[in-house]
C-alpha cells in the first residue's frame, strides 16, 4: 500500500509547481549531503523557490505546520550548516534559482544581487560595468551571495576590502512568520535604529532567509603585483607584513601564508606543471597582491625595495615576482589548490581559527609543539590569510597511519587547537562559520553572556524554531536569565 499524500509537500507544490519540489531520492541526493560528506541527511522535501514571494509562502507554510526549514545557497560550507539531518522531517529550501542580477549601478558603486546568484557571477557583473566586486573565494562558482552573507564569508582580499560583512549595504530577508524585511538600500551612512542587517549576516540561515543582498563596488586594479616570497618563519610574516604596510598602504590586497607541507601536498596531487616558484629548502612562504586603481602609479618599485630590505634584515630568504598576468594565476594557483591537495592526499582535521596578527607566530609555535606531543608525526597543513589573523590550520595522518587510528584522535586534536586560540583570545571560527560542527567548542568557548544575548536574539525573531535548528545554537535553547 502506497504512502499517504503529504499535505505539506502539496502545499509546497501548488506555490512552486511540481517541477521545483523534490522528494525522491536521487532527485535529493545533491542538496542533502554536505560538501565534506560529515554530515549525510535526508529531507521531507527540496523546495526551489524562483522569486521571494514564493520564499515568503513556503515559508508561512512550513510554518504553519511547524516543519523546520534549512536554507541552503550553493552548498559549499564546510561545517554542516546548510544539510537536513537524516529524519526527514525539514525541508530543505534552496535558492538556486534565484541567481538574477537586479541592478548594477557604477556611479552608485553598488550592485543588488538575488540570494542564488554565484560570487563569480557577480564579480562578472560587476567588471562588465568595469567594477570590481572584490570577495574571492576558492569556491566562487559555485558558493552563491545568499551563502555568503549568512556566513559572513571572508576570502583572499580582506585584508583591504573587509569580509562580507564590510561589503554589504543591504538586504532582503524573510522572516520566520513569511514576512519580507526588505532593507536593500543601497545607503553609506543610515543612523535610524538598530543595523538590522547585522543579525542576519553571519547568522547562518537561523534568523532569516536572505533573498537579496546590495554590496559595495570598488575600483577596478589597473595594476597588480604579485610576489611569491619565502621567508624565515611565521614572524617573518608577520614582520614582512608590517614593511609591506608602511611602504604601500591599503595597497596591500593580499597576504597569504603558505607553509611547506601545504605546498609539497599540492606539488603532489596538483596539475600537471605545477612547480615550487623557488630553489626548495624553504620551511614557509608568502603569495602576496599589491594593487594599484590609478594608471600614474607603478607599486612595483615599492614592493621590490621592501623585499630588498627584508633579504638584508633576514627576514626574506628569497623572492619572485610574477611578470604576467599568466605568471600571476599561476602562483595564485599553488594556493587556490591546497584544500583540493590536502583532500586527496587523505583525511584531515580542519581548523578556522583567527588570532591576533602579531600573535601568529606565537599560535604555530605552541599549537605544532602540542600536536606533536599528542601524536607524534602528525602533518601540520598551515595556510590562509595571514594579513587578517586567518588561518586554515589542518592536520594530516602521520606517515604509515591508518586513516581510522588518525581519526581517533579527532576531538583530541580539536580541543588542543581550540583551547591554545581561546588562551590567545582568538576565534575558533573566522569565516567557516559554526554549523553543526562546531557546536560544541562554540558552547564552550564562547562568553555565556554572549550565548545568552545570541539565544534571546534567536527567540525574538524565530520564536518557533524553524529556521536551522542546531545548527549554531542548540536545538534546545538555554533558559534566560531573568532579566534585572
Amino acid at each position: 500500500m502506497s504512502n499517504p499524500p503529504d499535505p505539506l509537500v502539496a502545499e509546497l507544490i501548488a506555490i512552486v509547481g511540481a517541477t521545483y519540489v523534490l522528494t525522491d531520492d536521487a532527485a535529493t541526493a545533491r542538496y542533502v549531503g554536505d560538501w565534506r560528506r560529515k554530515y549525510p541527511g535526508a529531507a521531507r522535501a527540496v523546495v526551489r523557490p524562483a522569486s521571494t514571494a514564493e520564499v515568503s509562502r513556503v515559508v508561512a507554510a512550513c510554518a504553519a505546520k511547524q516543519v523546520a526549514v534549512v536554507p541552503q545557497g550553493g552548498n559549499t560550507g564546510l561545517v554542516g550548516g546548510s544539510t537536513p539531518d537524516a529524519s526527514r522531517s525539514e525541508v530543505l529550501l534552496s535558492l538556486d534559482r534565484m541567481s538574477a542580477i537586479r541592478r548594477v549601478d557604477p556611479l552608485d558603486n553598488s550592485m543588488t544581487l538575488e540570494a542564488g546568484c554565484t560570487v563569480l557571477a557577480a564579480q562578472e557583473a560587476a567588471a562588465a560595468q568595469g567594477r570590481l566586486f572584490p570577495l574571492s573565494l576558492a569556491s566562487e562558482g559555485s558558493a552563491t551571495v545568499g551563502g555568503v552573507v549568512s556566513t559572513n564569508a571572508g576570502g583572499e582580499q580582506v585584508l583591504r576590502y573587509g569580509n562580507t560583512r564590510d561589503l554589504t549595504l543591504g538586504l532582503e530577508v524573510v522572516l520566520a512568520d513569511g514576512r519580507v524585511l526588505d532593507a536593500l538600500g543601497a545607503l553609506r551612512k543610515d543612523n535610524t535604529g538598530y543595523d538590522l542587517k547585522q543579525l542576519f549576516i553571519g547568522g547562518e540561515g537561523t534568523l532569516g532567509i536572505v533573498t537579496a543582498a546590495t554590496f559595495k563596488l570598488f575600483a577596478q586594479p589597473t595594476q597588480v603585483v604579485t610576489a611569491w616570497v619565502a621567508v624565515r618563519d611565521p614572524q617573518a610574516a608577520v614582520e614582512l607584513l608590517a614593511l609591506l604596510g608602511a611602504a604601500v598602504g591599503e595597497r596591500v590586497t593580499a597576504f597569504e601564508l603558505v607553509g611547506r607541507q601545504a605546498l609539497d601536498q599540492v606539488l603532489a596531487h596538483g596539475t600537471p606543471g605545477m612547480r615550487d616558484p623557488l630553489a626548495g629548502g624553504y620551511g614557509w612562504a608568502v603569495l602576496l597582491d599589491v594593487s594599484e586603481t590609478s594608471t600614474r602609479m607603478d607599486p612595483a618599485p615599492a614592493v621590490e625595495d621592501v623585499l630588498g630590505q627584508a633579504i638584508e634584515q633576514g627576514l626574506v630568504l628569497d623572492a619572485v615576482l610574477a611578470r604576467s598576468s599568466q605568471q600571476s594565476h599561476d602562483l595564485w594557483a599553488l594556493r587556490e589548490h591546497v584544500p583540493e591537495a590536502q583532500r586527496l592526499e587523505g583525511p584531515s582535521i580542519k581548523h578556522d581559527i583567527s588570532v591576533a596578527v602579531s600573535r601568529i607566530p606565537e599560535f604555530i609555535d605552541e599549537a605544532g609543539a602540542a600536536l606533536q606531543a599528542l601524536l607524534p608525526g602528525v602533518r601540520v597543513v598551515c595556510f590562509g590569510h595571514v594579513g587578517d589573523g586567518n588561518l586554515h590550520y589542518n592536520q594530516s595522518k602521520p606517515a604509515g597511519m591508518s586513516d581510522s587510528d588518525f581519526l581517533r584522535h579527532e576531538d583530541a586534536i580539536h580541543d588542543t587547537v581550540h583551547e591554545i586560540t581561546a588562551r590567545l583570545q582568538g576565534s575558533i571560527s573566522a569565516e567557516h562559520g559554526i554549523g553543526r560542527l562546531k557546536q560544541a567548542a562554540f558552547l564552550q568557548h564562547k562568553a555565556p553572556v554572549a550565548l545568552e544575548l545570541m539565544a534571546r536574539i534567536k527567540r525574538a525573531i524565530d520564536p518557533a524554531n524553524t529556521f536551522n535548528p542546531g545548527r549554531v545554537l542548540p536545538r534546545a535553547l538555554p533558559v534566560p536569565k531573568p532579566v534585572p
